[in-house]
C-alpha cells in the first residue's frame, strides 16, 4: 500500500524522504510547460548511491512506480510525478570524483552541474564539451539520461560522445557499472549508448565517467550575418557545411524570434550590433570559430554568408564575439517575458533546413499563430517555440506542433534532436520509429524494468507491463 511504502522509505532513509506539500509540488512540472495532474508520495533527495540502491529495492518489492529526477531543467516531461510515484531526486549527489589529466577524463556523481565540472576543469586546461544553453543549472546525469546537445554539438558531438562509462542501478537495485576508462573499448553491447538518451525508463544514472578535451589555444573569432528572410539564412548555413566548414557555433534566429530579442534587449542592448537598424522580416545567422586557424576558417564563412546575401560583421574581439552570442541567449527570455513558452525541438537532415522553416512559417499561418524559431543550424536542430497565456497549452499549439513533428519526420528528420520524448512527444513515436522498433525498444524496456516501475509513461504510452505497476 502507498502510506507502506512512504512508511519504509522513512525508516529505511530517514530525513532524505519528504511529504511537504511543497516539496511535491515542485515536482510536478520542469521547464517544458507540462503539469502533472497530482504529486508522487513523496520525494527521496538521496546523497548517495546506497540510498539510491534502497529506495530501488523498496520500489521493487512493493512495486511502487519511481521517477529520476535531477535538476528538473527538462523540456519534455520526462522527470515530473506521476500517479503514485516516489520521485528519487539525485540533485544532492553532486561530487567531482575524480580527475585524470592523463587520460583525460573525468569521474562524476549525476547531480553535478556541467557548469560546475567546467569551472573546476578550466585551470587544467581541459574542458566537457557537450554545452546545453542551460549548462549553468542543468546536471550532468539529466544531460546523460535525455543525450542533451546544445551550441556546439556540429563540432563537437552530443552528450553520448562524451561518455566513456555510467554506474546505474537498475530497477531492482542492483548496481551496474558500464563502459570503460580506455579511449577504444568495444567488449560486448554498448549498454552505456544505451543508457544514454533513455530517459530514466531502463535504470537510474548515479554516476558517470566522462571524456575531456583540451580546451582549444588559438583564436576566437565571431561572424555574424543578417538576411533578408529565414529561408536564404538557412541555405547559407546549410553552405557552410557543404563546403566542409565546422565552426564551434551555427546559429539561426528567424525574423519573429529576432524583434523578439531586440524588443527584449532595448536600444541600448542591440547598439553596435547588426541587430541595430534591422528590417522587418529580416533575420541572423551567427557563426563562431574557436581553433588554430579561426581567422581563415571565419573569412571563408563569411564569404559564403556574404555569397548568399547576408549583410556580414566579423569580429575577433572576444567581449564583441561575446555580444554577439548574448543575442543568441537571449532569445528565450525574451519569449518568456511575453507568456508561457512551450519549446519545442525537432532536427532535420541540414541541407533541408531551408524546407522545414518553410514549413514552420506555413503551419503557422495556416493556423493563426506566431511560432518564433531558433536553429542550431550547423547539425539541422530546430527549436521552434509557442507563446500563450493560461496555464494549459491550448489545442490550436498542439494541432500547429502535430503538424510540425509530421513535417519534419517527412523531410528525413526526426521529432527530437535533444530534449529527448518524455511525455510530450510519446504520441508521436510510432510515426518515426515504426511498429517494429517500437515493439522491440518496447522488449528492451521490460528486460530492463520487467514490473513497470521506471518512470511509467515517459518515451512509451502505457502498456501492460506499465500498468502492473500502477
Amino acid at each position: 500500500m502507498p502510506h507502506d511504502v512512504v512508511t519504509q522509505l522513512k525508516l529505511a532513509l530517514g530525513a532524505s524522504v519528504t511529504t511537504d506539500p511543497a516539496a511535491l509540488d515542485a515536482t510536478r512540472e520542469d521547464r517544458s510547460g507540462w503539469r502533472s495532474a497530482t504529486p508522487p508520495l513523496a520525494v527521496v533527495h538521496a546523497a548517495s548511491v546506497a540510498q539510491v540502491r534502497q529506495v530501488m529495492r523498496i520500489a521493487h518489492e512493493t512495486r511502487t512506480p519511481v521517477v529520476p529526477r535531477g535538476a528538473g531543467t527538462g523540456l519534455a516531461g520526462g522527470a515530473i510525478a506521476s500517479p503514485g510515484a516516489v520521485v528519487l531526486d539525485v540533485s544532492r549527489m553532486n561530487r567531482i570524483l575524480e580527475i585524470s589529466e592523463a587520460d583525460e577524463l573525468a569521474v562524476v556523481e549525476a547531480g553535478v552541474l556541467n557548469g560546475d565540472l567546467n569551472a573546476a576543469l578550466a585551470p587544467l586546461g581541459v574542458w566537457f564539451a557537450p554545452d546545453p544553453a542551460s549548462r549553468a543549472i542543468s546536471s550532468i546525469g539529466g544531460n546523460i539520461a535525455t543525450n542533451a546537445g546544445g551550441l556546439l554539438c556540429a563540432k563537437y558531438g552530443v552528450t553520448r560522445e562524451a561518455v566513456l562509462g555510467l554506474a546505474v542501478v537498475l530497477a531492482d537495485g542492483r548496481l551496474l557499472r558500464t563502459g570503460h576508462r580506455t579511449v577504444k573499448g568495444v567488449t560486448g553491447y554498448d549498454l552505456t549508448a544505451l543508457f544514454t538518451g533513455s530517459e530514466g525508463t531502463l535504470g537510474v544514472i548515479v554516476e558517470a565517467t566522462v571524456r575531456l578535451r583540451p580546451i582549444a589555444r588559438g583564436e576566437v573569432v565571431t561572424v555574424a550575418a543578417v538576411f533578408s528572410d529565414v529561408e536564404r539564412a538557412a541555405a547559407a548555413s546549410a553552405a557552410v557545411t557543404a563546403a566542409r566548414i565546422r565552426p564551434a557555433v551555427l546559429e539561426l534566429i528567424d525574423a519573429s524570434g529576432l524583434a523578439r530579442v531586440a524588443a527584449y534587449l532595448g536600444p541600448a542592448g542591440i547598439a553596435g550590433t547588426p541587430l541595430e537598424g534591422i528590417a522587418p522580416g529580416e533575420t541572423f545567422l551567427l557563426a563562431q570559430s574557436d581553433a588554430e586557424g579561426a581567422g581563415a576558417e571565419a573569412d571563408a564563412i563569411a564569404a559564403v554568408f556574404e555569397s548568399a546575401g547576408g549583410r556580414v560583421s566579423r569580429s575577433a574581439d572576444a567581449a564583441a564575439g561575446e555580444r554577439l552570442l548574448d543575442i543568441r541567449r537571449a532569445m528565450h527570455p525574451a519569449l518568456a517575458a511575453s507568456g508561457q513558452v512551450l519549446i519545442e525541438d525537432v532536427a532535420v537532415p541540414r541541407s533541408r533546413l531551408p524546407e522545414m522553416f518553410r514549413a514552420i512559417d506555413e503551419i503557422g499561418r495556416r493556423h493563426g499563430i506566431e511560432i518564433p524559431t531558433i536553429a542550431h543550424a550547423g547539425d539541422g536542430n530546430l527549436h521552434p517555440n509557442f507563446v500563450y497565456s493560461g496555464d494549459e497549452v491550448p489545442t490550436g499549439v498542439w494541432a500547429a506542433a502535430d503538424e510540425m513533428f509530421r513535417a519534419s519526420v517527412a523531410l528525413g528528420g526526426t521529432l527530437t534532436g535533444e530534449h529527448g520524448v518524455g511525455i510530450l512527444k510519446r504520441r508521436w513515436l510510432a510515426d518515426e520509429l515504426g511498429v517494429d522498433s517500437l515493439e522491440l525498444q518496447r522488449g528492451i524496456k521490460e528486460l530492463f524494468d520487467p514490473t513497470g516501475i521506471l518512470n511509467p509513461g515517459v518515451m512509451f504510452e502505457s502498456s501492460a507491463f506499465e500498468s502492473t505497476a500502477r
